[in-house]
Parts: structure tokens; sequence; C-alpha cells
């Protein structure tokens, strides 16, 4: 028997998991919970794969890379993979040919058909649903896979919102918490995506341990905004000449003043002794340098960054949006 290869980044608690299990012990379905962004989708194709791998191994996860199943999951042409996002809707016909599947959107008379068949290659057949959004008539139809699963089948739904699965379908699976990844962990799966490792570990600080949400950063440009938002804030915050010039524009407004929220947010919790997480934690060490305020000025400053916040939506221009805030900011002269 082979180690196998499992090379996901993160998800400790769901890999011990399914390490401990075996084939006799897997379950008909499984539903992957957890924040937007953390490699729920990634996961269970990693687990399909060591699913569909032919070569014997030590536990249940991990692939050889050399099998058939193992090159033609690779190449994304297994017949018993089943992959999906979005919305299940009930279908108003049945799905095409058999085998293979890749779609934006899948029907749950497509589902019902391909769960009646039998294995192409002699194993498991695994269904990957990402994002599910099952309707009522949907889940009524899937209903009979549910109560009588058929042999060797492997269903699992991923959703960031457990919440609207219905409960007809959600007491049927067994649920697999995802938490969120480290700073760490989201730096090293966007290295892996190809990025320069400085720029990779910036979008990781300010990602709130979501690759997804790391992504989102990368393509707004909102790197280079923040920066600049959180130069003035210290500015600010000195009573220095603050020009918010680089943040505050009509494009970037809304980001500019998230990232001085936050470090307002880490500011009043430094100064006020609160044993909570800074969410802005490369910038402790000058948010330490700050002296801490009297409560009330605290409370004068967030009331500004929520006011600001609402007039931002407005056509209000944004210089002096930004200049309400920095006025709370600013020391006191008293």
């Amino acid at each position: 028997m082979i180690e196998g290869t499992f090379d996901v980044v993160g998800a400790a608690a769901p890999r011990s998991f399914f390490e401990r299990l075996t084939a006799a012990t897997l379950s008909h379905g499984y539903l992957f919970t957890g924040p937007q962004g953390i490699g729920k989708k990634t996961f269970a194709r990693a687990l399909a794969r060591s699913l569909l791998c032919t070569t014997p191994k030590r536990t249940l996860l991990g692939w050889c890379g050399t099998c058939t199943g193992c090159t033609s999951v690779q190449a994304g042409t297994h017949p018993d993979l089943y992959l999906s996002d979005g919305q299940v809707k009930i279908g108003d016909r049945d799905g095409g040919g058999g085998g293979f599947h890749d779609n934006e959107e899948a029907t749950a008379r497509d589902l019902v058909r391909q769960l009646s068949l039998h294995s192409y290659a002699g194993g498991q057949r695994v269904f990957i649903l990402g994002d599910a959004d099952f309707t009522r008539e949907a889940a009524n139809a899937l209903l009979k896979f549910f109560e009588e699963p058929p042999a060797h089948v492997v269903l699992i739904v991923t959703t960031s919102a457990p919440g609207r699965v219905l409960e007809t379908i959600r007491s049927r699976l067994v649920e697999v918490t995802f938490p969120l990844l480290s700073e760490r962990e989201v730096a090293e799966v966007l290295e892996r995506r190809g990025l320069a490792s400085g720029d990779a570990q910036a979008a990781a600080t300010i990602a709130g341990g979501s690759v997804a949400r790391a992504l989102a950063v990368l393509d707004e440009g909102e790197l280079s905004t923040r920066s600049a938002a959180v130069e003035w804030f210290f500015a600010a915050a000195q009573g220095a000449e603050a020009d918010a010039a680089g943040w505050a524009t009509r494009p970037t407004l809304e980001a500019g003043l998230e990232t001085v929220k936050t470090l307002a947010r880490d500011w009043i919790a430094l100064g006020l002794g609160a044993s909570v997480p800074l969410l802005a934690r490369d910038q402790r060490s000058r948010l330490e340098t700050l002296p801490a305020r009297e409560p009330a000025a605290f409370a004068k400053l967030l009331a500004a960054i929520g006011d600001a916040e609402r007039i931002a939506r407005t056509n209000v221009s944004p210089p002096l949006v930004a200049d309400l805030v920095r006025m709370a900011l600013a020391p006191s002269t008293r």
C-alpha cells in the first residue's frame, strides 16, 4: 500500500475525519459547510480523486497520480465523477448522455438518472454539488436517493449557508464543518496559484481567512487602496496632514472606509484593553503607538465612520466624506 498524495492546504479537522474512515464506513452523502472561499470544493475534489484512485492506499485519502482513475480525473474525463455548481432545479427534461458531467447548473432529473446508473469503471461514483441551492421541487425529487442510496455512490454538497439547505436534505447528510484558513495558509494557496510571495502575503493579511476574499482584493486592486487608507488613518489620528487622494475616490471610497473602520476598531480594542483578535494584525505595532482616548471619543469616531459610510452612498464628494472621518480621528485640541 502507498501513502498517497493529498496536498490540500488547511482543513486539518475534515482531513482527520476522513482519514479515520474506510470504504465500509464511508457514508452515502456529506454536507461541507463553512465560510465562502476556504477550500470546501477543493477538498471535495481531492476526496473524489482519492476515492477514484485505483491504487491501494494506507488511508481513504490520497492518490497515486498515475493510475487510469487519477489521470482521467486530472484530465476532466472520468466517467464516474459528476460536478456541478449553483442552483439545483427540478428540470423540465432528462439530462443528456451518460458519464462525466461538469455543468454550471444541475437538474434533479439529470441527477436522478445519473444516480440510477452503475459505475463505468467498476468502483465508486462521486457527485459534487458545489455551492448547492436546492429548490423544494428538486429536493423532493431527490428524496428517494437520500432514503435508499444506491451502493458505491458518494454525494458531496458544499455550501456557505447551511441554513438554506432544506431540512429534508440536510438531515440525511453527514455535516463536516470547515474552519477559516490561517493567514499563512491563504498565502500558500495564493503562491500555488502563481502569485509572488509579497503580493500573496499582503492579500492574505486582509483576507480574513478566505482565499476568495484574497483574490477579490487582488482583482479589485484593493491592496493599493488599503495602503493609502492605512497611511491616511495614522496621519489623521496623530494630527498630521492627511491626504486622502489615494483612497477617497468614487471607485475606492467604500473599500477605503472599510479599512479605516477596521483600524479604528482595532485601535479601540487596544485602547480599552479588550482581549479580542485584531483584524488588521499587520498594523498592531503602529496601532500600539497611538494613545488611548476616552470612551466618548471612541464612540464619536465610530459614529462618524458610520455616518461617512451612509453619506458615501450619495453624491457627496469623496474627499468631503473622508474629511468627516478625519475630524473625528484628529486629536482633541482642548
